[in-house]
Order: C-alpha cells, then sequence, then structure tokens
C-alpha cells in the first residue's frame, strides 16, 4: 500500500527552529544543561521523583533506532528489535538527526544523565524506567502493526510513536485496539504544521492518546496540529535531549517531544499504580490537566489542547476514581472488525465529558451533605451538652427543677450543711473534634 511516512519529531525539516547541537563538557556546562531542560521544572521533576521514577516500567519506542550507548541512557535500553534488518540491533545506521530520532525520544524518557549526582547530561522524566527499542520499517511497509504487536508481546505497557503514516490501514487499527485490549497504552504526537484537523495515523485511530505541544508560556505552540482527537499537551520547544554521539546534546522544537513527556508520565504513573488499566492511566493524566488562563472555558476536550497540559505531581498524588476501563480513551475496534464497525465497548469523547461533569457534580452534591452532616452532629453535641448541664443543675435543686424536693433515692441534706452534689461546670467550648 502506498503511504506517507514523516516522522513527526523535533529537528524535522518542517520544525527546525534554530536547532542547536551541545557538547557536554566537563566544565560548567552540567549547569546550563540543567538549565536548559526547562520542562523538567514546569513538571515539577524533583518532587516527582520522591514519589516516582518509573522503576519497573517498559516504554517501547518505535522511531528510528535508539543509541543504547549514549552515556544518557547506557543501561536503560533493553534489547529490541530491527525490523529493517531483521536483527536485534536497534541502532541507528547513522548520525543524521532524521534517524537519532528514537534516541533523542528515549532520552526524555529515560535519560538518567551522568557525572557526579548525575548533573550532567539529559534526564528523562522516568529514569528508572526501562526503554524496549524498536526501529520501525515504515518507510517501506507503511505500517506500524508489526512494531506495535512486538512491543505488546515483549511486555511494554507504554508505546511511544512519535511519527505517523499518512494513510489509513486496517492492520494498524487492528493493531491499536490489540494493543489497549492487552492493556498496552499508545502515546503519539499530534505534528508539527499547525494545521487544524491534520492529525494522521496513528493518532486518528481509536485507543491512541494523541498529543499537542505547548511552549514554555504554557500556550499552545503556533506549529502543534490541532483536532478532536488530542486529548492532552505537554512540552514542545527548545527540548533538550540526547543527540547522535555519545556525548553530545540537541535542542529543537516537536510534538514528538511531547509525546514523548506523556509517555514518561505514563510510566511514573504505571509503576506508583500498577493495578490501573492503561484507559485509567489515561484518566488519571486527563483529570488533573491544567488550561492556560488564555483558554479558560472552553468546551473540553479543546481542539488545541485536548484537557490540558500535563501534571505530573496531581498525577500521582490527587484523590482520582479509577473510572472505566478505556477512560477518555475511543474505544477499540474490535480485532479483524472492518474500519466501519461499531465500537465494541467503552465511551465516546462526548460522553467522557458528560461523565466528567457528572462525576464533578457529584463530588458536590456529597461535600454540601457531608458539610450539612457535621453541622447536624455538633448541633447534637451542642444539645447533649446543654441537657447534661440542665440535669446537673436539677439534681442541685437549681432552675429547671423541682425547687425544695428532693430528688429520687436522695437523702435530705441537713440544715446548714453544704450540698455535696455541686453542679458539675460546662464544658469549655472548643473541646470537640473540629469541624473537617
Amino acid at each position: 500500500m502506498a503511504s506517507t511516512r514523516t516522522v513527526v519529531h523535533a529537528l524535522g525539516a518542517t520544525a527546525l527552529t534554530g536547532a542547536l547541537i551541545l557538547a557536554s563538557a566537563p566544565t560548567s556546562s552540567a549547569d546550563q544543561t540543567r538549565r536548559d531542560q526547562w520542562a523538567l521544572d514546569t513538571l515539577q521533576a524533583e518532587s516527582v521523583w520522591k514519589i516516582s521514577k518509573g522503576k519497573g516500567v517498559t516504554v517501547a519506542v518505535i522511531d528510528t533506532g535508539v543509541n543504547a550507548e549514549h552515556i544518557d541512557l547506557k543501561g536503560n535500553v533493553l534489547k529490541g528489535k530491527d525490523f529493517l534488518d531483521g536483527d536485534d540491533d536497534t541502532s541507528p545506521e547513522t548520525s543524521q538527526a532524521q534517524t537519532n530520532h528514537g534516541t533523542e525520544m528515549a532520552s526524555i524518557i529515560a535519560g538518567h544523565g551522568h557525572g557526579v549526582g548525575a548533573a550532567d547530561g539529559v534526564m528523562g522524566l522516568a529514569p528508572e524506567s526501562k526503554i524496549l527499542p524498536i526501529r520501525d520499517d515504515t518507510e517501506r511497509d507503511g505500517s506500524f502493526a508489526d512494531e506495535i504487536r512486538y512491543a505488546v508481546g515483549q511486555g511494554a505497557s507504554i508505546i511511544n510513536i512519535s511519527g505517523y503514516v499518512g494513510e489509513d490501514n486496517p492492520a494498524d487499527r487492528e493493531a491499536v485496539a490489540y494493543a489497549l485490549q492487552h492493556d498496552a497504552l499508545i502515546v503519539t504526537a499530534s505534528g508539527n504544521n499547525g494545521k487544524a484537523h491534520d492529525i494522521y495515523f496513528p493518532g486518528e485511530y481509536p485507543g491512541t492518546l494523541t498529543v499537542g505541544g505547548v511552549d514554555q508560556s504554557g500556550e499552545i505552540w503556533t506549529k502543534s496540529n490541532y483536532g478532536p482527537e488530542v486529548l492532552l499537551a505537554a512540552p514542545a520547544t527548545r527540548i533538550v535531549s540526547a543527540g547522535a554521539t555519545g556525548d553530545k546534546l540537541r535542542i529543537g522544537d516537536g510534538t514528538s517531544a511531547s509525546a514523548a513527556y506523556v509517555s514518561a508520565v505514563a510510566a511514573l504513573l504505571r509503576s506508583k499504580f500498577p493495578d490501573l488499566t492503561a484507559g485509567q492511566i489515561a484518566n488519571r493524566l486527563v483529570k488533573t490537566a491544567v488550561l492556560p488562563n488564555s483558554a479558560k472555558g472552553v468546551t473540553l476536550p479543546d481542539e488545541k489542547y485536548g484537557y490540558g497540559e500535563i501534571r505530573p505531581l496531581a498525577a500521582l498524588t490527587e484523590n482520582i476514581p479509577a473510572g472505566s476501563k478505556y477512560g477518555p480513551l475511543k474505544a477499540p475496534v474490535a480485532e479483524s472488525a472492518s474500519p466501519s464497525a461499531a465500537p465494541s465497548t467503552g465511551k465516546s469523547e462526548a460522553d467522557y465529558a458528560a461523565e466528567n461533569e457528572k462525576a464533578d457534580q457529584k463530588q458536590m452534591i456529597f461535600l454540601v451533605v457531608l458539610g450539612v452532616v457535621v453541622l447536624v452532629v455538633i448541633g447534637l453535641i451542642v444539645l447533649l451538652i446543654v441537657k447534661l448541664s440542665r440535669r446537673n443543675k436539677d439534681k442541685n435543686g437549681g432552675p429547671g427543677g423541682p425547687a425544695g424536693y428532693p430528688q429520687y433515692g436522695q437523702q435530705q441534706p441537713a440544715p446548714q450543711q453544704q450540698n455535696p452534689y455541686q453542679q458539675q461546670p460546662t464544658p469549655p467550648q472548643g473541646q470537640w473534634p473540629p469541624q473537617q
């Protein structure tokens, strides 16, 4: 089948915006390198790493191959497969930017830096996750199907595809469904043309998590493609990643990096919440995403931002109900069904947005009811204290009781004798637990 395969990546011809290759010299470059990795600060990486670093999670990178010997990746790259040559050597054939793209994505996900305290080089957002490198052959067959199925078979729970093919392929559609049915989350990039409704494949398939790009201000990157398929946004501009050789770094723009960051956050979540499905992981991502002030009030999911920019720390720490199996993802088409077949299960994006709104309303009602219950309990406690106080007064012949008459079972006190049953003081205010 004839198809167009253009890798959507940071330094491609359509996204080149002053690309820069850096040598990571052992002098004062370490601090500068970390400062250049602005996305780590934006995504609160230091706080995130106290909770999860992605340990125990395998992320498949279907791309141009990965240089497993790069100093910032060594030890974090598993044996994979080269679908071009048919062997397990997935290293890029040349040092050209186009073929180094897979190494760049792998470093954004699982780079561990180097030097004293890992202060130099590229730090990925999930530095303890493992990369399953898969060198694709889409130039030849225009399909990701075999690569996706291989990734699932090798135990990858997240599959990063920062690229696309230009034509629908039933085998790819079925492979995406196969991945989701086997609990593997496919994350892909929206593209770098800045065009509306220009999302290609696999981004258009039900079951994929398509990601757009934002700049350092949190606003949508001007070259980020958009459409109803976009569910999330992540950093896309001036992103530092591993270069072609073992000690080089690269800076560039592209939604490829955005997809890699989302894959990294998904790895963090899968490490902390291993019992959640792929769709439920996506659910935590969208429920904690945030929009810039300029986009407040838009209908969600928005065609540019989706549900908003990722917030890894919130996704890891907030109390989010697990939700349905597929979460915000469109339900996959059953395997061997035609592209026009009805989805087997799950909800549409409109249903999911409505479900979110209904869940928010239920939460608000719950909080109101809880507040009323707490006030009633406090009122009952106050009433009980007042009654006890009056009862004590009655025992002493005080106000509220039959003056001059002894209580049942009591002995009449002798004249001039001090009453042995003194009234107990009213408990001081504020002694019961405060309202939560």
